[in-house]
């Protein structure tokens, strides 16, 4: 299958005779077929295009240089942010506000959707309530697409996976109280903007995952049918030229209508340049985590306790049970593959009735099935995260991992308790989670990416009651609310942050709403994260000092327009992806592209001399001057001109030049700030040179 763009939607242009535009254009490059049979979806309400299935000679019979040619892509944590339940609010300008989600659909019966106490449905709303057989909308969730074929779950917009269903209800989900998994992390769930409504966009599904012609369709629902906010947490493996993502085109058209797309950044964190939402115009999320950690213990026989991480719901009917190491029950493996516990290594009758140690969580399945009581193992990838499985679990350090193999080989009856899970005070946080994607922007290296950190580990939220709970065949449970981590979840968590301060300034831009967020954040301190600013972007999301953030930075369309000329992008496709002939390509550069944040990427060795041009527009007190400060950590020279910037009218515009001198030195990154403060505004903006 490809997908054909054609950019904006020509002025006079009707949506069926797009759909014969689209039909004749087949008919001329298919051979042997009717064009309608090779039609797959037509895009036709926001923007222009089509996808179609072709071969590669009919493909290129297609293609031109104006049309883009895409391969398809087979609880606590708001109260943490200080964004609590009793913040001022105006619960009828926020029952206005909708939130698309484009996801894995929703469980629409859940309690963080009913429609208890709202009006009715905002005039402004144009969707549908298209949700499949026995699927029924309400006041609060008011809308419900699905768009894939040949999937079992791909009759309906109701979710069978449980991460849109948690995604929706994270962004603006009812508060419900007492809701916990299984008794853990128990407290009021509740979303960002709880008046809001909420309309389902369902683009995931459980065979064929999220493909590139259904997120187009969705994105092309969704602006003409009126949402405000788009949350969207999923994305490629790795970055993609903007010009070949469905969700960098989507959010690009959506931003034109006045609609800001709030994107999970990824979870490849591992390494720097895993980032995959690149596009300026999307807002860009990173995964953080709050001040609560979850954590489970292990009672070893000799009287010594160990604190592990797991989200271990079961209680072990017992005291003290009988331990052994993975290598001294087999009776196949050799001594290495034995301790991690491979598949197929376990003996059964020396290990049923038994807490089994392996030294890998890949074992976790061959415990199972050698039908162990439970597990104490090694963390994953991301060792600040807590896992569930469906028996009593622990995942130690390596110390600890150490402490029991000591233990067990000390006695003949070693022993053991796993209890269930605890919440604990995380003093540390945030801190920016291992998994999520970290720059620098693999495609546009001189804009910031991420833009900016939510809660995003551990986050207790709606799920759906048919979805499975773990990957294991044998765990059968099935849950209202359910504990996930991922930058998923950190995306949903900005999007009612959005949601929010357009509710306070209804008329406030995309990129007002986006500047808002990113300079009022929280500082992180960047010697706790290695990549500093590629980890956390502007910082942690304040939510509340976001509506009164006393200047904006306004991104305009000939911005965009200027920085994908500079990027390399023909004249005729960026006329193509605005529908305006007007355009021309000028020089301009990425680094003065009207940004919340300043970065830019020098040649090594070269002397360090750059500019950065700015426009700040006031949208707090007229008579107000603000004054800039700079915060760094290297020797460099950083200056502003002018360092003072006096507004007499409210709307009212200045400019500004930063320059930076010096130079790199041994360091890979100048890591600095610029604050414009008036004494009761601070507008922080991230300076980045590497």
């Amino acid at each position: 299958m490809y997908i054909v763009y054609m950019g904006a939607i020509p002025e006079g242009h009707f949506s069926n005779k797009l759909e014969e535009q689209h039909i004749n254009m087949l008919r001329e490059v298919v051979d042997g077929r009717f064009p309608r049979n090779a039609l797959v979806r037509s895009y036709k309400r926001s923007f222009n295009g089509f996808a179609a299935y072709l071969t590669y000679q009919e493909q290129q019979k297609l293609a031109s240089e104006s049309i883009l040619i895409l391969w398809p892509q087979t609880t606590r944590s708001w109260d943490f942010m200080g964004f609590r339940e009793d913040v001022p609010r105006n619960p009828t300008i926020e029952s206005d506000i909708v939130i698309g989600v484009l996801d894995s659909g929703i469980w629409p019966e859940s309690e963080s959707f009913n429609d208890h106490g709202f009006g009715p449905v905002p005039k402004k709303w144009k969707g549908v309530c298209n949700g499949g057989q026995n699927f029924t909308c309400n006041k609060k969730l008011i809308g419900a697409r699905f768009y894939a074929s040949g999937s079992p779950d791909a009759d309906s917009a109701r979710d069978t996976i449980g991460h849109g269903t948690h995604t929706a209800s994270t962004a603006a989900g009812n508060p419900i109280k007492d809701a916990s998994f299984y008794g853990i992390a128990q407290g009021t769930a509740r979303g960002g903007v709880p008046s809001a409504r909420i309309a389902a966009y369902k683009v995931c599904f459980s065979e064929i995952g999220c493909r590139d012609s259904d997120i187009l369709a969705a994105f092309d629902d969704a602006i003409a049918d009126g949402v405000d906010i788009i949350t969207i947490s999923l994305g490629s493996r790795f970055a993609v030229e903007m010009k070949n993502d469905s969700i960098s085109i989507g959010s690009l058209h959506a931003v034109e209508k006045g609609i800001l797309t709030v994107h999970s950044a990824g979870n490849s964190g591992f390494i720097p340049g895993t980032v995959t939402s690149i596009a300026p115009w999307l807002l860009t999320v990173g995964a953080s985590t709050t001040d609560r950690g979850i954590i489970d213990k292990v009672a070893l026989g000799n009287g010594k306790t160990i604190v592990g991480k797991a989200i271990n719901s079961f209680k072990m009917n017992g005291t003290e049970f009988p331990l052994v190491y993975g290598k001294d029950v087999t009776s196949n493996c050799s001594e290495k593959e034995a301790k991690l516990c491979f598949e197929g290594c376990l003996n059964r009758s020396l290990v049923t009735g038994k807490i089994i140690l392996c030294d890998s969580e890949d074992g976790i399945s061959e415990a199972i099935e050698a039908g162990a009581l439970g597990i104490i193992t090694k963390p994953g990838l991301a060792p600040d995260v807590s896992f569930i499985v469906p028996m009593p679990a622990s995942a130690l350090s390596t110390e600890g991992m150490e402490l029991v193999q000591s233990y067990i080989n000390s006695t003949n009856a070693s022993k053991a308790n796993i209890s269930s899970s605890e919440s604990i005070q995380n003093k540390d946080a945030p801190l920016v989670a291992s998994f999520s994607s970290k720059g620098p922007n693999p495609i546009i290296p001189d804009i910031l990416k991420p833009d900016i950190t939510a809660p995003g580990v551990e986050i207790l939220a709606a799920y759906s009651p048919v979805a499975p709970v773990t990957n294991f065949a044998s765990d059968k449970r099935s849950v209202k609310y359910k504990i996930l981590s991922g930058t998923s979840m950190a995306c949903p968590h900005v999007a009612g942050a959005a949601a929010y301060v357009k509710s306070v300034h209804p008329d406030w831009s995309p990129s007002a709403i986006k500047s808002a967020l990113m300079t009022t954040a929280w500082r992180m301190d960047p010697t706790k994260h290695k990549d500093a600013e590629f980890s956390y972007g502007a910082g942690h999301i304040n939510p509340v000092n976001a509506t009164n953030p006393g200047l904006v930075y306004e991104t305009s369309k000939e911005d965009y327009t200027k920085m994908l000329c500079d990027i390399g992008y023909a004249n005729e496709i960026v006329q193509k992806l605005f529908k305006d002939d007007k355009i021309s390509c000028i020089e301009a550069t990425k680094k003065d592209l009207n940004y919340p944040s300043m970065t830019i990427q020098v040649t090594e060795g070269a002397p360090l001399l750059v500019k950065f041009t700015r426009t700040v527009t006031n949208v707090g007190l007229a008579n107000s001057t603000y004054t800039a400060e700079i915060t760094k950590t290297s020797d460099c020279n950083i200056t502003v001109e002018p360092n003072t910037l006096s507004f007499k009218e409210a709307n009212e515009k200045q400019s500004f030049v930063v320059t930076v001198k010096g130079d790199l030195g041994m360091k890979s990154m100048i890591s600095a700030s610029l604050v414009w403060s008036d004494g009761v505004h601070f507008v922080r903006s991230p300076i980045v040179v590497y």
